[in-house]
């Protein structure tokens, strides 16, 4: 058991070391001089780019970059932003919150829209019942986000808030007040991103489920006489969660890592939409960072995957 856990643990922690050092490389080897990008302003004269050059380390050596780099990332300092002259890590900390709580709000709708009519579709098979939920599921599979987020916006425009996280002009702004304001701006991109999810989960599991079905002690408690809520609750349904709970981890850590198409078309201010803008005003320090947060997340979640698969599965513990 342990040494699962620790060597879950380990590669966790070398992959994150990894993407650090990869952060640290590639936005050093890019095209482009940063300096001028740090200086924010056409032909930037020899003396403020020889100031900027010393004020940010970059007249140092490589390796000593590096080192530095390393022990300021162990203190939570990500640098500045070029933009806005505000730490990276107070910025998008900030971002990560409002990305994780659309992605929650979305997985969490399509998970249990998946579960379902996934298990509907599995035990109704061969009826119109499981016939056309599993065609509705491949239907919203194979519809991309952005043109199913531009529908909802054309549909919805007038009716709900289509851009930003809260309306600047709200005139309640006590504590309940801003959370229902917060909550219609995210109501569509949350919709989106549960639409889109919900086909996938629900193919996963109309497939584990069909797969439980057919197993001999599902057949035996047939035989027994069961009642079948009983037999779809107690043995089909919970062997069927298995490969749900996988998919679960990779599409959440993939929702925040990704979620930048979905945060752009809403205008949604999550990290992805950071990640965006800072690639339109060429802001070194906030693209490092959001590469690594979002790196990190991604990790931790898989992780925490793997961790709960172990506990689940008793055939990864024997």
């Amino acid at each position: 058991m342990w040494r699962y856990i620790g060597g879950r643990v380990l590669f966790a922690l070398v992959t994150i070391y990894v993407a650090v050092t990869f952060n640290f490389v590639l936005f050093r080897v890019l095209p482009g001089d940063a300096v001028h990008s740090l200086a924010r302003v056409p032909n930037a004269s020899p003396t403020l780019v020889a100031q900027l050059t010393k004020e940010f380390g970059l007249d140092r050596s490589p390796w000593e970059q590096y080192v530095s780099y390393l022990r300021e990332l162990l203190h939570g300092n990500m640098g500045v932003s070029f933009v806005d002259k505000q730490p990276v890590w107070d910025n998008l900390m900030e971002m990560l919150g409002n990305s994780v709580m659309l992605a929650l709000a979305g997985t969490i709708v399509g998970i249990a829209l998946g579960i379902v009519t996934g298990v509907a579709s599995a035990w109704w098979r061969g009826r119109f019942l499981g016939s056309s939920t599993t065609a509705t599921a491949i239907f919203f599979y194979s519809v991309p986000a952005q043109w199913l987020a531009l529908m909802l916006l054309m549909w919805f425009a007038g009716v709900l808030p289509t851009h930003g996280m809260i309306d600047p002009y709200l005139t309640d702004t006590s504590f309940l007040g801003r959370a229902v304001d917060v909550a219609k701006h995210m109501f569509l991109p949350a919709v989106t991103m549960a639409i889109i999810l919900y086909g996938g989960y629900t193919l996963v599991v109309r497939s584990a489920m069909l797969e439980s079905l057919g197993e001999d002690y599902v057949l035996t408690a047939r035989a027994k006489g069961l009642p079948p809520r009983r037999i779809l609750r107690s043995y089909a349904l919970r062997n069927a969660m298995l490969p749900t709970v996988t998919l679960i981890g990779l599409s959440l850590s993939s929702i925040v890592g990704g979620s930048t198409l979905l945060e752009t078309v809403f205008s949604w201010p999550g990290i992805g939409y950071a990640t965006y803008q800072a690639v339109l005003q060429r802001d070194y320090p906030t693209l490092q960072g959001a590469f690594l947060i979002l790196t990190v997340v991604v990790v931790f979640v898989n992780l925490l995957t793997d961790l709960l698969y172990f506990r689940l599965d008793p055939r990864i513990r024997t």
